[in-house]
């Protein structure tokens, strides 16, 4: 599988994986903003954008192994991974199935936690609906709504109508895959001990998906992280509040050459 990605920059490689159901797009302000100071790349996870979804069962597993593989195409031997939402449960993956390829790790609004059984069977209901409609109305209608905060609601009109664009242009197949994948992910609330490299837990503080708990849950298992909280942020902190999101991963950068250092 060759994903699709955005390369741009120099300096520490930071690979940033996108929240579902969106792509790579979303990361524009984060190319824009971080590449005088790292390697930014911005993958399609497969099925979404420009990559193609294959023939692999669903698995969030299956799509680390996809950030492992362009890493290996890329020349790349450790990087910075990090993921908002879907993009945080790659993360945690890749960490649990390649730990030795991390300089360090940012987890955006997403949890370390398995889904409760209705949360799974809502997941599984939403993808034969749209496999069934072969759409992803059932998205707009239930999932956009929650995806940012009411200070985005009100106040950046722009942003909702970015994210609605993105949502709209989701493949209806990538979609009901990464819900079936994202169903039947592990807990990993375990292995996060495991994790040897610095940890960003970023969370939006009008986030209605992922709870302040969820965050200060992996920061509490991790054996190095902290928390910062991003205000008039709802889900997609790093759409809703980009310079924020930025000045936190900078900084983040920045400690981890200091320690290399």
């Amino acid at each position: 599988m060759q994903l699709y990605t955005r390369d741009i920059g120099g300096g520490t490689p930071l690979v940033l994986l996108h929240a579902f159901p969106l792509s790579s797009a979303m990361w524009l302000a984060q190319r824009e903003g971080l590449a005088a100071r790292f390697r930014v790349l911005t993958p399609d996870l497969r099925g979404f954008g420009g990559s193609s979804l294959g023939s692999d069962d669903p698995s969030i597993d299956v799509m680390a192994d996809d950030v492992a593989a362009l890493l290996d195409a890329k020349n790349i031997d450790r990087a910075i991974v990090g993921g908002l939402s879907m993009g945080g449960y790659v993360t945690l993956a890749f960490g649990r199935r390649h730990p030795d390829r991390l300089l360090g790790v940012i987890l955006a609004d997403t949890k370390a936690t398995e889904d409760a059984q209705a949360a799974r069977a809502a997941r599984i209901r939403t993808a034969e609906r749209i496999e069934a409609e072969g759409s992803v109305n059932v998205l707009l209608e239930e999932l956009l709504p929650r995806l940012v905060g009411p200070t985005t609601m009100r106040s950046r009109a722009l942003v909702y109508g970015r994210v609605r664009g993105l949502v709209q242009s989701t493949p209806p197949a990538a979609a009901a895959w990464a819900q079936r994948a994202m169903a039947a992910r592990p807990d990993s609330v375990g292995a996060l001990a495991g994790f040897r490299t610095p940890t960003l837990v970023l969370h939006g503080a009008e986030d209605a998906l992922m709870t302040e708990d969820d965050a200060r849950t992996m920061v509490d298992a991790l054996p190095d992280a902290e928390l910062i909280t991003i205000p008039g942020s709802g889900h997609l902190t790093a759409v809703e509040q980009p310079q924020l999101f930025n000045d936190a991963v900078t900084e983040f950068g920045a400690a981890l050459t200091r320690t290399v250092r």
